[in-house]
């Protein structure tokens, strides 16, 4: 069991610090390198909603560091500082990335219209599979409850299992939109061909973190799946 718990819940977090670090270190670096056009990502974002036809899109600055988000519910593209007025590689990227999803919801793309039909369940299903994953379990383990603890686990996995598919409807949904943003920028004339590397290097950092928090859902679904089957075979 201890293996299992080393390799279900601790590797998949060493993953996901690995992710963290390299979307940080990825962002970083390319928010020194200043693009040759000289182009602010807000001005980035609009340009590639106007040559997608968007209009009543509002693109507004929002505080704290890459808390970048296209609400596609009150049509708003929320861009943090750094991004909505640098003018930097890392800065164009990201906005033109939120612009991307700005495309998809116009287009109805089939992906998004899907994981925003998820957001409530997965709302839900986050803290619950939280507080399973930390205080539930310990409760039931202090409690000695066979009846509790199978209770807390198979709650545990339905909220895992909500979270896991809309984790896995969301991959495709950022890798898209940061597909149509490395096409964008270039086809536009936003950056040259040689500065979309610096693109590339932040927005491929910043797709692993989705993929790694991903894996840390499934290895703790696999944890409590592998839980409650020991305790049910106890109980027989």
């Amino acid at each position: 069991m201890i293996l299992a718990w080393v390799a279900l819940l601790i590797v998949p977090l060493l993953f996901g610090l690995y992710a963290q670090y390299r979307v940080s270190s990825a962002y970083n670096k390319n928010l020194q390198i200043q693009s040759r056009g000289r182009i602010t990502g807000a001005e980035a974002a609009e340009a590639v909603m106007r040559a997608a036809g968007i209009e009543g899109v509002d693109v507004v600055e929002v505080d704290g560091m890459l808390t970048d988000h296209y609400d596609p519910v009150n049509r708003r593209l929320a861009l943090s500082s750094q991004n909505f007025r640098g003018m930097s590689l890392a800065a164009l990227g990201v906005s033109a990335h939120e612009a991307g999803h700005a495309i998809q919801d116009k287009q109805g793309y089939a992906m998004m219209r899907m994981r925003q039909t998820l957001v409530p369940a997965a709302q839900i299903a986050a803290p619950v599979a939280s507080f399973v994953m930390g205080f539930g379990l310990f409760m039931a383990f202090l409690i000695g409850s066979q009846f509790f603890g199978i209770l807390m686990l198979k709650l545990g996995i339905a909220a895992l299992l909500a979270v896991a598919v809309f984790q896995i409807v969301t991959l495709p949904v950022e890798f898209d939109a940061s597909r149509r943003a490395k096409l964008q920028l270039v086809n536009l004339g936003i950056l040259d061909a040689d500065e979309i590397h610096g693109v590339n290097e932040t927005l491929d950092a910043a797709a692993l973190t989705y993929v790694a928090a991903l894996v840390a859902t499934i290895g703790q679904l696999l944890y409590l799946v592998l839980q409650l089957s020991g305790m049910s075979r106890r109980s027989d």
